[in-house]
C-alpha cells in the first residue's frame, strides 16, 4: 500500500510538471488560429475579391505571422493554419533561407491557395516548397482580378511591418501537422 502512495504521488508530480508545456502549446496554436482569422478579414478588407478565392479554394494555407530578416544571408519562419473546404485541418511551419543581397527586417502575411485537392494532399505530405522562381502577389484593391493559379497555387502577402532590401535567390519549405 505504501509503494502505491509513493507511487500515485510521483505520477501527480509529474502531471503537474508537464502540464504547464501542454497548456503553452495549446494557448500558441489558439493565439495562431486567432491570428489566421483576424489575417484572412485583413487581405478581405485589402481585396474583397479574394473572399471568392477563400470560398472557392481546394484549401488554403495562412501564415499570419512570418519573421523575415537577415544580412547577406537571411532566413524567414512562421506558424499558420491550413483548411480544406474551409474547415480548419491542421497547423503548417514555414520556413525559408535566402542568399544574396539583403539587410533589414521585415513582418508580413501570407496565404497560400490550392486550386485542388492534388496540391492540397502534396502540401499535407510536408512534400512542398517554393523554388526562387516563385513569386507572390502583395495584396492591394483588385490585386486579385487578374492573378492565376501557377502550377496549382496561387500566393499573396501582405507586409505588416518593418524595412528589408532585398535582391536575394532562396525558397520557402513547408511542414504540415494533423489536428
Amino acid at each position: 500500500m505504501k509503494n502505491l502512495n509513493i507511487i500515485w504521488v510521483i505520477v501527480m508530480a509529474c502531471v503537474l510538471n508537464i502540464a504547464p508545456i501542454f497548456g503553452q502549446s495549446i494557448a500558441k496554436k489558439n493565439k495562431i488560429i486567432a491570428d489566421s482569422k483576424t489575417a484572412k478579414a485583413e487581405f478581405i478588407k485589402s481585396d474583397p475579391l479574394m473572399k471568392a478565392l477563400f470560398e472557392k479554394a481546394s484549401g488554403y494555407v495562412i501564415f499570419p505571422n512570418v519573421g523575415k530578416g537577415g544580412i547577406g544571408i537571411g532566413g524567414a519562419a512562421g506558424n499558420g493554419v491550413v483548411y480544406e473546404q474551409n474547415k480548419r485541418i491542421g497547423m503548417a511551419k514555414l520556413t525559408q533561407v535566402s542568399i544574396g543581397f539583403q539587410a533589414g527586417g521585415q513582418a508580413y502575411r501570407e496565404v497560400i491557395f490550392f486550386e485542388s485537392r492534388k496540391e492540397l494532399e502534396r502540401f499535407k505530405e510536408s512534400k512542398f516548397e517554393f523554388s526562387a522562381q516563385a513569386s507572390a502577389v502583395a495584396v492591394t484593391e483588385g490585386a486579385s482580378a487578374n492573378v492565376k493559379y501557377t502550377d496549382g497555387v496561387m500566393v499573396f502577402t501582405m507586409q505588416k511591418g518593418g524595412l528589408m532590401y532585398e535582391a536575394s535567390i532562396g525558397g520557402q519549405k513547408f511542414k504540415f501537422n494533423k489536428l
